[in-house]
């Protein structure tokens, strides 16, 4: 069986990056950017005041100085005449300095009565001015391709006229659940049924990774209905299956992805949980054959689909933050496969502790609802209370 970091490799050695498209400013939150961005502006395009305050020549000012008001400016608006020597104009926050000053002498700092201001003391020189192109200049490279936009980035774009920007677009992901025991969201399990939960949780986790879920819904565990599915999903980008994917008689995806033209790569990765698991390519498409059980799903999603679809989106970090946490109890791991077990994390006196999140069961969804993190554990191990767990980190650390 290969290890996780070899399977990984083969994986990603295969997974193509997107295409691009271009998007409303707003619509590119999150995503990647494809281009270079390259300013067309100086910000600010004229030296202008972070206070309110007065425009004066900071060799006017001094204790007790005494200057003659000669006009006012505000942001939105152009001064009406230059500043001399002996004067100074109202200014306020953003609006552009007047010619012939070139310091701001905050309004807290003055006395001002009958058109006159009085000076507490000195100002240096440029003081709360914002100089021309202080933020940006023009042909200045301030984003580089492959730079995930947050909110500031989008400022920036905003600030310097961008209305649409070139991104990686986000890829298509079929999700298809397979067998006959499955009752879909909306109606009620019957006999020997239980509900469809991997279809659910999969369209989750595509979406948390910047893609588009497509649901195929459930396939009878019949090899012709699962390769009509699987042949519906050449509208896609990715395929990602669940179920069926092992030796029982009733085992069937690998068989309908061969019949539906698909080439497979690997099977079967020494963990706990998720042993058995497929990828191969249709065509130009990855495809994965997930284990059936919630969690074994999920954890497999999270180790190989994830970085692929980042992969695929133009991200560069692809793994989770993997972070030292305390054992708070004993952690197990027995048999012959690294294992990746649920945790809580908790703030401790001495930094971050651990504790499994109850049965690790990989039928019980509860152990990924309660989950912060993976511990990530050698093969028959138990780690004992005070050892130091390595963990994949699922969410926010507990403050």
């Amino acid at each position: 069986m290969l290890t996780v970091e070899d399977a990984l490799d083969a994986m990603l050695s295969r997974v193509p990056v997107v295409g691009t498209e271009r998007v409303e400013v707003l619509a590119a939150l999150g995503r990647v950017l494809a281009e270079p961005v390259v300013s067309r502006r100086e910000i600010p395009p004229w030296p202008n005041s972070s206070m309110d305050g007065y425009a004066v020549r900071a060799e006017d000012t001094g204790r007790g100085a005494a200057l003659a008001v000669v006009g006012r400016v505000e942001a939105g608006a152009l001064p009406a005449r230059a500043v001399g020597r002996g004067e100074a104009m109202r200014i306020f926050t953003g609006a552009p300095l007047p010619e012939g000053a070139d310091t701001v002498v905050p309004q807290e700092d003055v006395d001002a009565t009958d058109g006159r201001v009085v000076l507490h003391g000195a100002t240096e020189h440029a003081a709360y001015v914002r100089p021309r192109g202080e933020d940006v200049r023009v042909g200045d490279r301030v984003l580089e391709p492959g730079t995930v936009l947050s909110a500031a980035e989008i400022g920036l774009l905003a600030t310097l006229g961008y209305g649409r920007v070139s991104v990686y677009r986000r890829p298509r992901v079929a999700i298809l659940s397979t067998g006959n025991e499955l009752a879909d969201l909306g109606t009620e399990p019957g006999p020997g049924q239980i509900p469809n939960t991997n279809s659910y949780t999969l369209m989750a986790q595509v979406l948390e990774a910047g893609a588009d879920p497509v649901n195929l819904g459930v396939a009878r565990d019949q090899l012709e209905a699962i390769e009509t599915r699987v042949r519906a999903a050449r509208t896609a980008d990715v395929l990602v299956s669940s179920a069926g994917v092992s030796v029982g008689e009733l085992d069937l995806v690998r068989d309908a992805l061969m019949r539906a033209g698909a080439e497979l790569h690997l099977w079967k990765v020494s963990m706990r949980p998720g042993k058995p698991i497929t990828f191969g390519s249709l065509g130009p498409r990855p495809v994965w054959g997930l284990p059936g059980n919630p969690v074994s799903a999920m954890v497999t999603f999270e180790l190989f689909v994830r970085p692929a679809l980042l992969k695929m989106t133009g991200r560069r970090r692809l793994q989770r933050p993997r972070i030292r946490a305390r054992a708070l109890e004993p952690v197990p791991n027995p048999g012959s496969r690294r294992g990746y077990l649920r945790v809580q994390l908790e703030a401790t006196g001495d930094g971050l502790g651990a504790r499994l999140t109850g049965e690790q069961g990989s039928a019980i969804l509860r152990s990924m609802v309660a989950a912060d993190g993976l511990a990530v554990v050698p093969p028959d191990t138990v780690v004992p209370i005070g050892d130091q767990l390595e963990v994949i980190q699922l969410r926010e650390l507990p403050s």
